[in-house]
Order: structure tokens, then sequence, then C-alpha cells
């Protein structure tokens, strides 16, 4: 048997940041550990879907409803039919993919069939602020590409105030389904002569047949729209890119699936992240591989870190070592 816990967390960030939904200062997150009896252990992190109602309590709970002890054997695929997606499956998917890499000794990007890790570089997000916050925040963000965070009033001039202090970097735009179809025309031919090179979820979930038949001069990501591999053929004509985030998917056997499967629909691949330590941007790392777009800042975002914690130089990262996870 494996036994099963999960321990809730708290991890400050630098200073509050703010989306078209909310604003924090800490995400909580659970973490999981998987314990074979004979020395293996398995650690993982989730901070769950937030704007789905999911919490690291509510995610505790839906992993006591399986056990202390789970079996010996028990598989991510077994997973899938056990649990919902969501934060509770990803902390035990990745959590199980780490204790099968220290038990064989076989790194978990083995396992899944993957070549060697190279680095990456991810994006920065800057939050949510006033023109002097965001100026401020433009200012310190010296890396290749930046997210920003926009909504239904403030978005061209985010942008405009960043191109200012960052001519050379790459700019994504991500409007956290704040935005309409009429908006988004209207900002389109703007955000395109600033350089803006992607726009993340401009509609609400659910409104995602309003993009039919739209010609955008730039791609645009589902992200909320886009969930597990059940989401996927929807996306087809609407979005040209989709994020996977392992919170949403429920862990890293969906994500790998999902990368397969948006290959197959001709979609454009992102991974992305609901903040957290390293050790959720470990296995999240791995998707990553396929990825065009690589947003897996969260540790940037905080005071705090793991031990070892993933290393960042100017935003490229390195791959996680195996004492973190994997």
């Amino acid at each position: 048997m494996i036994d099963c816990r999960a321990e809730l967390e708290r991890w400050e960030l630098t200073e509050p940041f703010a989306t078209a939904r909310d604003s924090i200062t800490h995400i909580p997150v659970l973490r999981a550990e998987l314990d074979d009896g004979r020395g293996g252990r398995g650690h993982a992190e989730a901070a769950g879907v937030d704007y789905d109602g999911e919490t690291p309590e509510t995610m505790a709970l839906q992993i006591a409803a399986l056990g202390r002890h789970l079996p010996a054997d028990l598989t991510g695929e077994r997973l899938l039919q056990l649990l919902p997606a969501g934060g509770a499956r990803n902390a035990l998917d990745c959590a199980l993919w780490d204790l099968r890499a220290k038990q064989t000794g076989v790194p978990a990007w083995r396992q899944a069939g993957l070549a060697p890790l190279r680095p990456v570089t991810t994006v920065f997000t800057i939050g949510l602020g006033d023109a002097d916050d965001t100026r401020r925040k433009a200012r310190a963000a010296a890396y290749p590409i930046l997210k920003l965070k926009v909504d239904a009033a403030r978005h061209v001039d985010v942008v405009r105030i960043v191109r200012e202090e960052q001519p050379r970097a790459r700019l994504i735009v991500d409007a956290n389904q704040a935005w309409s179809r009429p908006l988004l025309e209207r900002l389109l031919p703007q955000l395109a002569s600033l350089g803006v090179e992607l726009i993340e979820q401009p509609v609400p979930r659910g409104a995602d047949a309003e993009l039919e038949g739209l010609r955008s001069p730039l791609p645009l990501a589902a992200d909320e729209s886009c969930t597990d591999r059940a989401s996927l053929a929807a996306l087809v004509g609407r979005y040209q890119y989709v994020n996977i985030k392992l919170d949403k998917c429920g862990g890293l056997t969906e994500a790998l699936a999902m990368v397969a499967e948006a290959r197959r629909l001709d979609l454009g691949l992102m991974v992305g992240n609901m903040c957290g330590t390293s050790l959720a941007m470990a296995p999240a790392f791995l998707v990553a591989q396929a990825c065009t777009y690589v947003d897996l800042d969260g540790p940037l975002l905080q005071r705090l870190d793991r031990e070892p914690p993933i290393r960042f130089a100017a935003g490229v990262m390195s791959p996680p070592e195996p004492g973190l996870w994997g």
C-alpha cells in the first residue's frame, strides 16, 4: 500500500497580484506526499482552480475520501477514473510520478518518453495596477517575454506603458475573460501595432462561440475555456493556442495526453500555472518541452521557494533537480 498525506500551506507573494478577477497577497496550496513504506516518497503541490471554487481544503477532502492508504500498483490512468480534473488529482498524480521516479531511479521525463530536458524561457507576468504601478513594475521587469494582465477598462494603456519601458520585450496580453467580441475587435489593431503577439482568453468561458468567424491579426489562446482533453475539440476554429495547466486538467498524466490531442487538432501549445512554488512548476516543466509559450513564473512572484528551487536566470528556467521532483 501507499500511505497518502496532504498538508495545507500558504506562500507569501512579493507584492499584491491583481488580475481581472481578483487581487491576492498569498498563494494557498496543498502539498501531497505518497510514501511506499520502503523509503520511497513522492511529493507534489497543487493550488487548485480558484475560479471554480477549489481551495486546498476542498482538495484535501477529495483526497481524504480515497482513504489514507492507496494501492501499491496505483497508476496515473487509474487516477483519471478515481478523481475528476482539478487540483486534488493534480497533487496525487504528480506525487505518483515523483514516487515512481524515486522507486525506480528512472527520471519522470524518461518515464514519459521525452528527450532529456532542456532549459526553457518563461514569461514574467505583470499584474494589474494603476499607471504608476504598471510603469514601476515594467521598469523592473527585465525579461525577454512579458505577460500583461488587463481588464475591460485597463488594456491598451497598460501595453503602451510596458512597451515604453521595455521596448525590446515580447508581449502577451491576458484578459482573463474580461472582454467581449466588440471590445476585442476594437482593440486588436492597437494591440498589434504595439507588438503584442498573443491574447489569452479574451471572452468569458462559455461564450467562446462569439469568436466564430473572427479575422484576428493576432492569435488567441484559450485558458479558462481549456480544461482537459474533452474541452479541446470545441476550441478549434475559435482559438489558435491552448493553455495547459496541471491544476485545471488534473495532473501530468492528462497534460501529456492533452499535448498529443492538441497536436492532432493542430492547436498551438502553451503551458501555464495557477501560481505556486518550484514544486508545482517542476512537472509542468515536462509539458513545457513541447510548448511555444511557457508561463511558469510562479516562484518569481513569491518571497520564498522550495529547496532545491528551480533556477531562473533572466527568464530562462533550468530543469528541476531530482531532489525537488521527478
